[in-house]
């Protein structure tokens, strides 16, 4: 299979948080495992959603569920760094988009990863894809 290679336009970014690399967040390795990576990918877009004042899921139960994840590698990352998670959204269609992520050490600016996640809005109540709301729609696409 030939490699993954993501690159994003810088202007797509609307939002960056930071979170430590935890002890627990190491694998054999000794270095920040793919498996901790994912996480804090997911963290950072609970944050993000947070931060526009986004719910996970709706009273009418529609909420964002994620049907894929591409992640691309660049360097190594150890406890306790800081790392420096951007992120922003792009390639909108009728249910869906993409969550975009540029990973960084926060004190060097040293890529560490790049990752996209691809979502769509799922009624969980009636267990069908939905078309994006225009509330969303209209405040990022």
């Amino acid at each position: 299979m030939a490699r993954i290679k993501l690159s994003f336009p810088d202007d797509v970014f609307c939002f960056e948080t930071r979170m430590p690399v935890r002890i627990t967040d190491i694998n054999g390795a000794n270095h920040l495992g793919n498996d901790a990576l994912i996480s804090m990918l997911s963290e950072a877009r609970a944050q993000f959603l947070v931060s526009y004042g986004i719910q996970e899921a709706s009273k009418d139960g529609t909420g964002i569920i994620v049907t894929d994840l591409a992640t691309m590698y660049q360097s190594e990352s150890f406890f306790p760094e800081m790392l420096r998670f951007e992120v922003g959204l792009m390639d909108f269609n009728k249910y869906g988009g993409d969550f975009v992520f540029r990973v960084t050490k926060a004190e060097s600016g040293q890529p560490v990863a790049m990752a996209k996640y691809g979502f769509v809005f799922f009624n969980y109540h009636r267990k069908e894809v939905v078309p994006v709301p225009e509330s969303f729609r209209s405040r990022f696409a």
